[in-house]
């Protein structure tokens, strides 16, 4: 039996039938072992074909399992050697001939099946024929999936179904509710449907900073899809993020992560109607590439000059420039469209949006005023990272803490547990002493433990009865969400009278509920809300700055800036004037907000506090007097010195590296 001509998927499944041939003891390979084999493999190609076909695989394994335990078991000296039934030989035979009509090199798994069924007078046909399987089906299911393609390499089948493999399909989840809903962005959404509606170069780039958004654009687009409200071009498009790790992952041979590839274009060119979205679009540059060969951003150039390909990317400025601009053929072919950080305004409007997505994960309600300040205080304090994703964070990460303080003992009524346990050792020692002022010592202590055992027990109740309330609202909470969902699937598919019912009655109905249940439990021990607290607990932890410090009013501590300062330094009141009011000019927005917040000379002799005004500056901006870069110009006296600020100059050691 020549398994040369089969692909690898298929020499794999007839070795795993002949493996478990031998293994019951079976004295030759028969159709049903590598029926079986087809429809139990993990990829399940075979079991999704018949589905396609409107059979039930199901129903075959269970025919194949049924059949196979039927056959004689041999046993003794003989067991173990196997022979190709006739049956087996001409199934391969039959497979060979449809692929070389079809002009494939390789016979794979659908051949195989297609064999299996068209064989005739076998048990293998007739156990797919009464499980639903027709020939005209299984053969339109096969072209649909080959599209047009042929089995030129060992490897075809990992060219099959590639956008389901290896892409996501965005439209179809914000379908069903599982995309986010984006607030604002309208405009770079627009420019985007603008880009992706030319006749050429219709394919837009997205760049900004990691964290501003992108990926959001092209979700808020699929939901736009959804909703029809995009323009005709684009009224039937469907969205899919291409998965590069899925593309990459267990491409062991040369050229497999290019066949994947191509089969995904292919399918692509297939379906006009695809839009390709491509995150962090700079790792196409060089991916699956070894020395010598092309990589994937080559591979995308000829569908893209064709027109055929509609494509959205994203990626940061820094890899724009430093990988995409450096190839122009690739460049020209995209529209780049610039997507900046939402002012704190538009961050908090963000976050309101996004709300109740993260009350109903969290099982807690976020208020408003944790809202306003993880903008603020994020946008001030978190200087390395960019709106709206470290607001976004900050609430997520303050609702996560709430939940465990709410699921395990609140602090005050574990100190009280501590507290009983620790007066309850000490009344056992005092009741083995005899002395009178153990038996006072004694009764004073066994009055505070039944009262500190009262308020505890109080505090259990109350803490109980919070979590009780949490889990009713967690309830109510889902099943609006549900509620909402429905309707907008109702809305969309014009039911309108379930789509009635659910707006007029499930819904305000719901809602009311929630809201008399969120005042049940507004006054309880621990809460059930996260406030602007519990997001400046999360910063200070991030940043290190107190508590009291993020929470106290900025306008009310730069009033009273020179007194701070003068606590430092002393006899420089004009000076101190002077940086204050610079510093207050730029908080309140009165100076351009990308320029620095001031720059200040400090001139005067040895001692009078210049150094000590930096620090102070520093401690009252940033809550460390550390907080600043130090540079001693003694240090940069020699020419070649200043490279070690600036960077070495082309050509020189370290040139990549930059300077300080």
């Amino acid at each position: 039996m020549d398994l040369q001509s089969l692909s690898e998927r298929c020499q794999g499944l007839v070795q795993s039938a002949l493996t478990r041939a031998r293994a019951a003891g079976h004295q030759s390979l028969i159709p049903e072992h590598l029926l079986r084999e087809l429809l139990s493999d993990p990829v399940g190609l075979a079991a999704n074909l018949m589905r396609s076909a409107g059979a039930s695989p199901e129903q075959a394994l269970a025919g194949c399992d049924e059949r196979l335990a039927a056959l004689p078991v041999v046993d003794g000296p003989g067991a173990g050697h196997l022979t190709p039934h006739p049956e087996t030989l001409r199934v391969l035979e039959q497979a060979n001939k449809a692929a070389t009509a079809a002009g494939d090199r390789f016979v794979t798994a659908e051949r195989l099946l297609a064999a299996l069924a068209v064989l005739k007078n076998s048990s293998s046909a007739r156990i797919l024929q009464a499980a639903g399987l027709e020939r005209s089906r299984l053969e339109a299911a096969i072209e649909q999936l080959r599209k047009g393609r042929t089995a030129d390499s060992a490897q075809a089948e990992s060219g099959y179904e590639a956008l389901r493999r290896f892409t996501r399909d965005l439209t179809s989840e914000a379908r069903e509710g599982r995309v986010d809903a984006v607030i604002g962005r309208d405009e770079e959404i627009r420019r985007v449907m603008q880009i992706l509606a030319r006749r050429t170069k219709n394919n837009p780039v997205l760049i900004g900073e990691p964290g501003v958004g992108k990926t959001a654009i092209v979700e808020g687009l699929a939901m736009r899809v959804v909703n029809g409200d995009v323009p005709e071009a684009l009224r039937d498009a469907r969205i899919c993020s291409l998965d590069l790790g899925a593309l990459v992952a267990g491409a062991k041979y040369q050229g497999e992560f290019e066949e994947r590839l191509k089969a995904v274009l292919a399918e692509v060119e297939h379906e006009t109607s695809i839009v390709l979205f491509i995150d962090e679009m700079h790792t196409l540059i060089g991916a699956g590439a070894p020395s010598g060969s092309t990589d994937a951003s080559n591979l995308l150039k000829p569908a893209l000059a064709r027109g055929v390909l509609h494509c959205v990317g994203a990626t940061t400025l820094d890899e724009y420039r430093k990988h995409v601009e450096k190839d122009a053929a690739l460049a020209r072919r995209f529209q780049p469209v610039y997507v900046a950080a939402p002012s704190v305004e538009d961050t908090v409007s963000i976050l309101r949006g996004i709300k109740e997505k993260y009350d109903l994960h969290h099982g807690v309600t976020i208020s408003d005023a944790a809202l306003v300040a993880a903008a603020t205080l994020s946008d001030r304090y978190i200087s390395d990272r960019f709106l709206p994703d470290k607001a976004i964070d900050l609430i997520d990460e303050a609702a996560s803490r709430k939940r465990m303080e709410l699921d395990s003992k609140p602090e005050a009524l574990d100190e009280l547990d501590r507290r009983i346990v620790q007066l309850k050792i000490e009344r056992e020692a005092l009741r083995k002493e005899s002395d009178s002022r153990a038996a006072k010592r004694l009764s004073k202590l066994e009055d505070e433990l039944a009262e500190l055992e009262e308020r505890a027990a109080e505090q259990k109740a109350e803490w109980l009865a919070a979590k009780d309330v949490m889990a009713a609202n967690h309830k109510l909470k889902e099943q609006l969400d549900r509620a909402r969902s429905e309707l907008q699937l109702a809305q969309r598919d014009g039911n309108l009278a379930r789509a009635g019912e659910l707006a007029h009655g499930t819904v305000p109905t719901l809602e009311a509920r929630l809201a008399e249940s969120d005042q049940q439990g507004a006054g309880s021990l621990t809460g059930t809300a996260v406030l602007d607290s519990d997001v400046a607990s999360v910063v200070a932890r991030w940043t290190g700055i107190p508590t009291e410090n993020l929470l106290a009013s900025e306008a009310e501590r730069l009033v009273r800036l020179e007194s701070v300062l003068q606590s430092r330094v002393v006899g420089q009141d004009n000076a101190l004037s002077a940086v204050a009011n610079a510093v207050r000019r730029a908080k309140a927005g009165l100076q351009d907000p990308n320029r620095p917040l001031g720059s200040f000379l400090f001139l005067g002799p040895t001692g009078v506090g210049k150094t000590e005004l930096a620090k102070a500056l520093a401690e009252f901006l940033f809550s460390d007097e550390r907080a600043l870069l130090r540079f001693d110009m003694s240090e940069y006296m020699e020419r070649h010195s200043v490279a070690r600020m600036l960077g070495a100059p082309p050509g020189y050691v370290g040139y990549e590296d930059g300077g300080t």
